[in-house]
């Protein structure tokens, strides 16, 4: 962290790359196109570089880079909530192809498919703790709410999840 904030590019280059998996992953889960994901994981590294300088370091800097990138990801929701939605089979069979050919998995689409169906603070929750594997003290930390909110936030969470895995 000193030599970042000294201006030391190539460590800040590292520090990215160390964290950009975990970006990716965190944004993929909570927006959940992919496109947009991917627009809100590149806002999260742009802001964690125009950023780090100030960084207090009372938290960890990992839990601070999944703050941005958590923000990232909201605004990201926020501002294609404002888009227009397209209409047309053309356009739906596109958006199709493209979620097919990115997750390699059945069991990717199928997680992917469940967490569509959990609300967005509960599915917030649930990538921060099993996706990027953080405590509930990091993840309190990172939504800026109480330990005790985000085990309710986990708990209802999986409720969701459960019924959506199962077709409830």
């Amino acid at each position: 962290m000193r030599r970042i904030k000294r201006g030391d590019t190539d460590a800040l280059e590292t520090l990215l790359r160390r964290h950009y998996d975990n970006i990716r992953s965190v944004c993929h889960r909570i927006v959940l196109n992919h496109a947009d994901a991917e627009d809100a994981t590149q806002q999260a590294l742009i802001a964690v570089a125009r950023s780090i300088r100030d960084f207090n370091e009372q938290s960890k800097v990992s839990t601070w880079i999944y703050r941005i990138a958590v923000n990232a990801a909201l605004d990201e929701i926020r501002r294609t909530r404002r888009r227009p939605i397209p209409v047309g089979d053309d356009t739906f069979a596109e958006m199709s192809s493209t979620v097919n050919s990115v997750d390699a998995t059945e069991t990717q689409i199928d997680i992917q498919r469940a967490l569509e169906r959990v609300s967005e603070e509960f599915r917030v929750a649930l990538v921060l703790r099993h996706i990027a594997d953080m405590e509930y003290d990091d993840i309190a930390v990172v939504l800026d709410i109480p330990v005790g909110t985000v085990r309710s936030r986990l708990s209802r969470g999986r409720e969701q999840l459960a019924q959506a895995i199962g077709g409830g």
